[in-house]
């Protein structure tokens, strides 16, 4: 698996709930992705205060195509507005990993 963690730069005065709104929206884009398993944002809870987010895919060939997708552009284009700056991404492979069973 591979795994993108974004961590976002603060959101503009009054655009925080738009910020989310677009997380949500953009999660049915970016979810339509061959090679897709997660995107979740991340609530910071003690000494931090800018969001992150989480991103799982099934390897980075298929996480770069849909990050150097139009349809990523474009999704782009309607958040960069609410930023103060720019994410700073960070990736990895996993290579150890449990779950608990169902």
């Amino acid at each position: 698996m591979f795994v993108n963690i974004i961590e976002f730069p603060p959101i503009k005065r009054g655009k925080d709930e738009e910020f989310r709104e677009w997380f949500a929206w953009s999660n049915s884009v970016y979810e339509k992705f061959n090679g897709f398993i997660s995107r979740r944002l991340l609530k910071p809870t003690r000494g931090k205060k800018n969001y992150a987010a989480i991103v799982e895919h099934e390897n980075e060939d298929t996480f770069m195509a849909m990050h150097t997708s139009e349809e990523r552009q474009k999704a782009w284009k309607k958040v960069e507005p609410l930023l103060e700056g720019s994410p700073a991404p960070n990736f990895y492979n996993v290579i150890i990993a449990a779950e608990k069973k169902k």
